[in-house]
């Protein structure tokens, strides 16, 4: 199969001859341009030699013009629909862009897009974001809604550009929020967003972030495919998830057991990986970011160990 035959069989269901990997870290290159952040995340995509390309995207959404807080009701005011080309996003755009281009017909690309509490969270209320739920809901919600709007068509040009996917990175565990903020407002937002674009690309992800997540309230977005970090303590292992979610489940690599370990431990934990998400409708990768410190040699190990397959009998 080609890579891209065997994403296509996973999302329809079908038995592929061996699940999709791929695998992806922060580069550190958000000051640069976007073509400067293209040619290496492709270098790293053709290096590895992946079935699939996952980009991250660490071009901040923009603060207020002319603030450095958002913490009073009059603050959440200020934040209002924005350009992409306005804001440094403009890059991402032009790295997708870059990135389709060599990838077209041979492999798909998914783009990163953080869910807009987590955008709200990341830099332009920050540490004031939850005293603003408490005390200013409708005013955040509003603030929430014009983020959204913002994402949407962020999310629409990152297609139209040339990606086969939107990878919806959403705070969704008892680790990292509170289940009322969940429900009352990062779900809402995401959800919004994910029905806006639901129909314009084969391949969007919803990646629940941390450990406990909020399983039964995950599992209604209407995407093909869900991604969590299976191995951490309280998180569903990938059989459960597959029984209660049609579509097909990313993960399987621990990440915490990737770094200081010997090559051996690193093959077993695919093996593991492999085992825990069987045949069809997964794909094999990891949850959260794995460390950019990672020996290059292990993380070839990992993908050459997948493609592989479990040996018949397993080394001790």
């Amino acid at each position: 199969m080609t890579k891209i035959e065997r994403v296509d069989a996973v999302l329809q269901g079908k038995e592929p001859d061996r699940p999709p990997v791929s695998l992806w870290y922060h580069f550190g290159l958000q000051h640069t341009s976007g073509e400067t952040y293209a040619k290496a995340v492709l270098e790293f995509f053709h290096h590895y030699d992946f079935d699939f390309l996952k980009v991250m995207n660490d071009y901040f959404y923009p603060v207020p013009a002319g603030m450095d807080v958002v913490k009073t009701v009059r603050d959440l005011t200020k934040i209002g629909r924005v350009e992409a080309d306005r804001t440094p996003m403009r890059e991402q755009l032009k790295a997708v862009r870059a990135i389709s281009r060599d990838l077209k017909k041979k492999a798909y690309l998914i783009d990163t897009v953080f869910d807009p509490w987590q955008v709200l969270l990341k830099n332009v209320c920050a540490e004031n974001l939850p005293a603003l739920a408490r005390e200013a809901p409708r005013q955040l919600q509003k603030a929430l809604a014009f983020v959204t709007d913002t994402l949407i068509d962020y999310c629409r040009r990152s297609i139209q550009s040339g990606s086969n996917g939107i990878f919806l990175s959403m705070l969704a565990s008892k680790e990292v929020i509170d289940r009322k903020l969940f429900l009352n407002f990062a779900k809402p937002a995401a959800m919004r967003l994910m029905n806006a674009i639901k129909l314009l690309a084969p391949f969007n992800v919803l990646h629940a972030h941390g450990a406990k997540i909020f399983e039964s309230d995950v599992l209604d977005f209407p995407v093909p495919v869900i991604s969590y970090e299976d191995r951490l303590p309280g998180n569903p292992d990938i059989e459960s998830m597959k029984k209660r979610f049609p579509g097909a489940v990313m993960g399987g690599i621990d990440i915490n057991q990737v770094v200081n370990r010997t090559y051996a431990f690193i093959k077993n934990n695919v093996y593991e990986g492999l085992r825990r998400g069987g045949k069809d409708r997964f794909i094999l990768a990891n949850g959260c970011s794995i460390p950019n410190w990672l020996d290059p040699q292990a993380l070839k190990i990992i993908v050459e160990t997948a493609k592989a397959g479990i040996p018949q009998e397993p080394p001790k």
